[in-house]
């Protein structure tokens, strides 16, 4: 991000359930795990409703780095639509690697995400919260 980018995040599980449906929620968790197959680290297995998965890792080219930009926004726009970013929100397990993600979107030049710092583990603790799988 250029020196003095402010990345905004969602403030609250609650903000988070009441934006489902207008919000591209995008799970940067590995696809077993999205889909609820294991869950080494949460009580519940599984994502939040409506959440779309990019694996973190998809972001990076065969020697590890992030891919080129113009992949990066194609593999991105796919996903999402254009001009999706401002109406994206970032999240994974605890927070850090839907980093990778918001990170990679920059990079991409689709600047405006956000994240959900509380992701699934402050999601899936909360029993009455709803949880989908598959």
């Amino acid at each position: 991000l250029p020196l003095g980018t402010r990345v905004q995040s969602t403030s609250d599980t609650d903000t988070l359930a009441a934006q489902l449906g207008r919000v591209h929620l995008v799970d940067a968790r590995a696809g077993e795990r999205f889909r609820g197959e294991v869950e080494p680290l949460d009580a519940a297995a599984g994502h939040i409703p409506g959440a779309l998965n990019r694996f973190f890792k998809d972001n990076l080219a065969a020697d590890g780095r992030f891919k080129p930009a113009a992949m990066l926004r194609d593999e991105f726009e796919a996903l999402l639509g254009r001009d999706a970013a401002a109406g994206t929100v970032h999240q994974c397990g605890s927070g850090v690697t839907a980093c990778h993600n918001l990170l990679a979107m920059e990079r991409a030049g689709l600047a405006g995400s956000c994240l959900y710092p509380g992701s699934w583990s402050e999601w899936s603790c909360d029993p009455a919260r709803p949880i989908a799988r598959g």
